[in-house]
């Protein structure tokens, strides 16, 4: 056993450094294969410049325990005092694979991938970097920072703010050449704010989007109705969808949840009576259509794709048939972008059905479409003893120009890419 004066990891936590050393040096005399002993002895070498040793000792250590992604960081390290720039970024990688929120391992490797050549993939690690760490309560300012480390997390802060902006104006260059730069100025404005680089100015300070905010258009909790020529059109076309939809209730083939868990729905659906659920019969979930339902309710089917939903690659549209069972409760919320509007057509209304939306309510009458701003605050209740069902669809802002929602097309989509390939890392 060996004694608390001249265990290495003992020592070291004290503080004792020096000592901690002299201690791994000696286990390792008996004991070569103590990964312990081995790491602590190579931040010995590294502290008196001998990194060929430590990178010697640090690459014993991780044959011996290879899923420890902290001796892989260590060797990262290493590889740098040695002047090996690829062995570094190779160790960080193993690092960040092993332990995914490593934030310092990943913000030296996204260096090691700006200092190769490859923006893009340092881009995103950069800003996963960013992300964990500060969701931890680290790098915010200069005083969650160490200052051994700020020149290197103010540099991750100025590439993650410029290589999106620079992404997204190459990705508008062929629309404002088409268009005029006027005539993109809100969306350009939006990107501004995204980054952080503008102050969002709400003209209705109940509204307050999560994601994506385009200043400039008129802010309402509910649009006025007369903003949409396709109203009356399909308003009546509310019997026969409504036909369409009461055999699909009958059956939970082609049903959904709306949430997909359940500790989700814990935490936003409420009922005084009973268990609360939210499902949908989705036309389509995220941009993608669900062909099976579409096909059973052709009149719904045709009538959905002649409205100005908004389609972008793996968003949206949303629309289905939203079903509410008797007394549930859907807790106040916010959508994401005011470049969406949300349309209901409410099919079956048996009671005390209603829609709060920036403290405004709102009564479903059956066949009687509301369409209204869901980055506002809102929340929505059946507290009858019966099924509630409306049909939802998510549309463009009327106050939205087509070069717009081109525009703001394409920018989700690729803000969405990044987050992907931010995930993915």
């Amino acid at each position: 056993m060996v004694s608390a004066s001249d265990d290495p990891a003992a020592l070291l936590a004290q503080g004792r450094l020096a000592e901690a050393e002299s201690a791994s040096e000696r286990r390792l005399a008996t004991h070569p294969d103590d990964p312990a002993a081995l790491k602590i002895a190579a931040l010995g070498a590294l502290r008196r410049a001998d990194p060929a040793r430590a990178r010697a000792l640090l690459q014993q250590a991780a044959r011996l325990t290879p899923e420890d992604g902290g001796v892989h960081f260590q060797l990262a390290r290493a590889c740098e005092a040695s002047g090996d720039p690829q062995g570094a970024l190779a160790a960080d990688l193993a690092a960040v694979r092993l332990e995914p929120a490593h934030a310092l391992a990943r913000l030296h490797l996204a260096m090691g991938l700006e200092r190769k050549g490859e923006p893009r993939q340092a881009l995103a690690h950069f800003t996963r970097a960013l992300k964990d760490a500060q969701g931890s309560g680290h790098w915010l300012d200069a005083a969650s920072t160490p200052a051994t480390l700020q020149p290197l997390v103010e540099h991750a802060v100025d590439v993650v703010r410029r290589g999106r902006r620079e992404y997204l104006q190459q990705l508008l260059e062929p629309l404002t050449a088409r268009y005029g730069r006027t005539a993109l100025e809100r969306v350009h404005a939006a990107i501004r704010i995204y980054l952080g680089e503008q102050h969002a100015d709400y003209p209705d300070p109940r509204q307050r989007p999560t994601f994506f905010y385009i200043p400039g258009l008129p802010a309402s909790a509910y649009f006025d109705r007369r903003l949409f020529a396709w109203l009356p059109a399909f308003e009546a076309l509310y019997a026969p969808i409504r036909a369409e939809l009461e055999p699909l209730l009958g059956t939970s083939a082609t049903r959904e949840r709306v949430f997909h868990s359940g500790e989700l729905e814990a935490a936003n659906l409420r009922s005084a009576t009973a268990a609360p659920s939210w499902d949908g019969y989705y036309f389509y979930r995220y941009g993608e259509r669900r062909e099976e339902n579409c096909a059973a309710c052709p009149v719904a089917s045709r009538a959905l794709d002649a409205l100005p939903l908004i389609r972008i690659r793996e968003h949206g549209p949303e629309v289905l048939f939203s079903v509410f069972t008797a007394g549930t409760h859907l807790l106040p919320h916010r959508g994401v972008t005011n470049a969406r509007a949300v349309s209901h057509l409410p099919l079956l209304v048996p009671g005390d059905c209603a829609l709060r939306v920036g403290g405004e309510v709102h009564a479903w009458r059956e066949g009687r479409v509301v369409v209204f701003d869901d980055t506002y605050e809102h929340e929505a209740w059946n507290r009858s003893d019966r099924v509630r069902v409306v049909l939802i669809a998510d549309i463009w802002n009327p106050h939205l120009t087509e070069s717009e929602r081109a525009a703001v097309t394409d920018c989700i989509a690729a803000l969405g890419d990044l987050r992907g390939l931010e995930a993915a890392h």
